[in-house]
């Protein structure tokens, strides 16, 4: 069963390299998206959020990166992004 939600773009946090994913402002920190796709995500530390550092270069990744997407608990990864 597919979200029906996602991050809004217009939230999308700086951070982000530029592409398809990324997240926005309601991530809450929670390790889910770094640990189900650890080459793609990173780390704010300084002020505990997640976003994407990396977009996908290959299927394994992007599946990883929308598995991420799907597991997100506050729906804050979104694939709109540009």
């Amino acid at each position: 069963m597919a979200k029906t939600t996602m991050a809004e773009i217009q939230d999308k946090l700086p951070e982000n390299s530029k592409g398809k994913y990324y997240v926005d402002r309601n991530c809450i920190d929670c390790d889910v998206c770094r640990d189900t796709s650890p080459a793609n995500f990173t780390r704010n530390d300084q002020n505990g959020y997640s976003y994407v550092w990396k977009q996908p270069q290959t299927p394994e990744e992007a599946e990883l990166c929308e598995e991420a997407l799907m597991a997100c608990p506050v729906e804050a990864i979104g694939e709109d992004g540009v």
